[in-house]
């Protein structure tokens, strides 16, 4: 209750700010995973966020300063794809417990085209030793088919607002892709 409590009140001292759901035909599950590595600039930890999405709707999100500073890029990274790829694989788990498996493999969106690639192709495997778990786990999500792992752009990197800096019209940017907004103004005339 103490919990609930806590919601409502935030709710109401944020009357113009609102998730809106909305139909889209399916119960696809995709996520937008980030990192900035070495991001903070006095004790060079790393900054990782991540975005979960289902049916097209925003359900989860998260921005965490990692508790130990990374030694390389790629280990953030492959922190980054595990975690997103954790959170994924239970809210598939919670939502076929329910009664709605998806019909598709849930999309983990990276804009890191060595993590992805090293990810996919064993061959490279040596110059990462120090990730080896993550990376095999990331591997035989991919070839099990429960998870794809398309590269996208920086620009169309949502989870970017949760990691760096970005500019005012790139925030607004994700937050519309998000469909973040003033929710009474979708409901003016509509009575």
């Amino acid at each position: 209750m103490e919990a609930a409590m806590r919601i409502v009140r935030y709710l109401k001292g944020t009357p113009r700010s609102g998730i809106m759901f909305q139909k889209h035909g399916h119960l696809n599950i995709e996520a937008y995973t980030d990192v900035d590595w070495a991001g903070n600039p006095n004790d060079k930890r790393s900054i990782l966020g991540y975005f979960t999405l289902v049916g097209g709707n925003l359900v989860k999100w998260r921005s965490k300063k990692q508790k130990v500073v990374a030694l390389s890029s790629a280990t953030v990274e492959f922190w980054g794809i595990t975690k997103g790829i954790t959170e994924v694989l239970w809210i598939k788990k919670w939502i076929t417990e329910i009664g709605f498996p998806p019909q598709l493999p849930s999309q983990l969106r990276c804009d890191n085209k060595a993590t992805i690639s090293i990810s996919e192709n064993p061959v490279q495997h040596d110059i990462t030793k120090h990730v080896e778990v993550d990376r095999q786990f990331i591997k035989d999500k991919i070839e099990d088919s429960s998870i794809e792992l398309p590269f996208v752009r920086s620009e169309d990197q949502l989870a970017d607002i949760l990691t760096k800096v970005v500019t005012c019209k790139a925030f607004t940017h994700v937050l519309n892709k998000l469909s973040i907004d003033d929710p009474t103004a979708h409901l003016e005339g509509e009575c």
